[in-house]
Formats: C-alpha cells, sequence, structure tokens
C-alpha cells in the first residue's frame, strides 16, 4: 500500500474515531513501523508488540499456551488470539496480527511464506491464510501489505463502522 493510499485509509479510522493496535511475530515491528511512516499516525495508532518468541504470544498477548503447544504459532486461531489479545492490551478498537513463516526455509511444519493475519473488533475476528513466494524480506513486506489491506477491505465491507 503506497502512502497516499494509507494516509487514506488512517483518515477513514480517524474520523470514526477508531485506535488501532498491532500484534506482530514474524513482521517483527515492520507493520507498526510502515504505519509511523506516514504523518499522523499517532491520531489511530495506540501501539505495537513484538511476540516473536512464542511463549510471549500466551505472557502478552493472552493466546491460549495448549493452543500454541498443540499448533505452534502459525495457526489461525493464534492469529486471531494475538489480535483479540493485542486489542485488549492496548485498549484499542481494532487490533491485527501476523504469524508465520518468513523463511528461509521451512519452520514449525510450514512452508516459507504460509502466513495468517488477523484483524479484530468489538463485534468479531477475520482471519486470512496467505502462501506467499519470494525471499524473506518479500515475505514480510507482503504480510505487512496484506494486513493493511485486510483493514482496508474489512473497513469498506461496512462490518466495523457499523459495529462500531
Amino acid at each position: 500500500m503506497d502512502d497516499t493510499h494509507l494516509i487514506e485509509l488512517l483518515d477513514t479510522l480517524a474520523e470514526a474515531e477508531l485506535t488501532l493496535a498491532l500484534a506482530e511475530s514474524l513482521t517483527g515491528g515492520a507493520l507498526c513501523a510502515r504505519l509511523v511512516d506516514v504523518p499522523k499516525a499517532s491520531r489511530v495508532l495506540r501501539g505495537g508488540v513484538c511476540t516473536y518468541a512464542t511463549p510471549l504470544k500466551a505472557t502478552l498477548l493472552g493466546v491460549d499456551s495448549t493452543l500454541l503447544a498443540e499448533k505452534g504459532p502459525v495457526d489461525a486461531e493464534v492469529a486471531r488470539q494475538m489480535a483479540q489479545g493485542a486489542r485488549r492490551l492496548m485498549g484499542a478498537k481494532l487490533a491485527l496480527s501476523t504469524t508465520g513463516v518468513a523463511g528461509p526455509g521451512p519452520a514449525e511444519g510450514h512452508e516459507a511464506g504460509t502466513v495468517h493475519i488477523a484483524l479484530a473488533w468489538s463485534k468479531g475476528v477475520v482471519h486470512r491464510e496467505l502462501h506467499l513466494t519470494g525471499d524473506r524480506a518479500h515475505i514480510r513486506s507482503g504480510t505487512v501489505n496484506a494486513a493493511l489491506e485486510l483493514l482496508k477491505e474489512t473497513l469498506e465491507s461496512g462490518g466495523i463502522l457499523d459495529s462500531h
């Protein structure tokens, strides 16, 4: 997402008085950095937490430790719980999460490029599974873009604004 579209997205959130929190794993703070690259992100962005180590997903975000033990961090429900946990932790109306395998090779039984992103708000959580290709940097940047697109598409669908 280019700066112009990102500014428009942040303007939409600000006009609706929606705040945003982030829970990142494979993106390692890149999603948060991408948002603060543009002016006035502080109107919307509450903050982000990088839970790169699997145990931190449980201790900081409240992801079910049994789920993590059984499925590992690369899982749809883990992404959902990460987003819900970030929303609670930071008192935000919305939260995005990223978890997956950036590569270069497989990890946790998943191929590089297997990614789960989620967006949580008061009335629900949406999830998207991605299968990205390319090197580590491309997978990480693709994940950032996909998370922002998920936010944009969900806002445009009316589900968030209708429940706000």
